[in-house]
């Protein structure tokens, strides 16, 4: 089955398919997945990010459609729906997966170069980047789009989306870097170049504050923009006689062409020109 064919399939007929003919197209949609030939979303010529519902409703399909099953986990067993047992790579697929714990589901995409360090977690329906590198600790959810050249520190969290299938899932462009212990959740789009600090978390409720120019985003992060963890003055007379913030995020400043994350982030904290 083709992409046009799977999409027709899971759009007019799959609720009502024998587990035969569902369970073909599963294991096409998986391959697809993997291969990168079908995504959640994807770019489009504008710049603005196209959502492909009826991928995620097959994903759901899958659970819906399996029963619990056991997996080998390298010397201890793990349980999940049948529909999403472990991906196994080859040498073939160019990804270095390192010892130590870490676990793909089948239907995520892992492109040629990346780098996927102990323990890590990368969901069904994930898309990662040629030369991304997924640090310890990170978890890539489901649907979640990752570009190429990304960096994910020890302990990022991007979440998934699957639930609802026309939902954004959460995005993150080419050449960003997620600092350690940063979190991007429920629809989150981070653009090219962006730079979180360490302890950013954002969600689509998040108010960035510029300090460059004085605007304000919600849920996206602006291309080449270095955010930083801040703090406002929380409302209420009880808050301002007990000195009380509320945590937020600040775009400090846009990174330079050329110039590497770390850099960035200096500058943004007051470092050095």
């Amino acid at each position: 089955m083709n992409a046009r064919d799977l999409e027709h399939f899971y759009t007019t007929q799959a609720a009502e398919a024998s587990e035969r003919e569902w369970a073909d197209a599963h294991s096409h949609l998986l391959r697809h997945l993997e291969e990168g030939r079908i995504r959640a979303a994807a770019p489009a010529e504008d710049g603005f990010w196209l959502v492909h519902p009826w991928i995620k409703q097959a994903i759901l399909l899958g659970f819906k459609r399996t029963s619990l099953a056991s997996f080998d986990g390298g010397g201890f067993p793990m349980f999940d729906k049948s529909a999403y047992p472990p991906r196994v790579l080859t040498t073939k697929d160019a990804v270095r997966l390192v010892p130590g714990g870490s676990a793909i589901r089948r239907g995520a995409h892992i492109g040629k170069g990346v780098v996927v360090m102990p323990p890590s977690y990368v969901s069904v329906g994930a898309f990662i980047g040629e030369y991304s590198t997924i640090d310890s600790h990170v978890l890539v959810g489901s649907c979640a789009q990752i570009g190429t050249h990304v960096m994910l520190s020890p302990g990022a969290q991007v979440g998934g989306v699957l639930d609802p299938p026309g939902g954004l899932p959460v995005i993150i462009e080419d050449d960003a870097f997620l600092g350690p212990l940063s979190g991007v959740f429920d629809g989150m789009h981070v653009k090219k170049r962006a730079v979180l600090a360490p302890n950013v978390v954002l969600t689509p409720s998040s108010v960035l504050y510029d300090l460059v120019d004085g605007s304000t985003h919600q849920g996206l992060v602006p291309e080449g923009a270095v955010v930083i963890p801040g703090s406002i003055p929380a409302n209420g007379p009880h808050a301002a006689a007990k000195g009380l913030t509320m945590t937020v995020a600040l775009i400090a400043g846009y990174r330079e062409p050329g110039t590497d994350a770390a850099t960035a982030l200096q500058r943004a904290f007051g470092g050095k020109k």
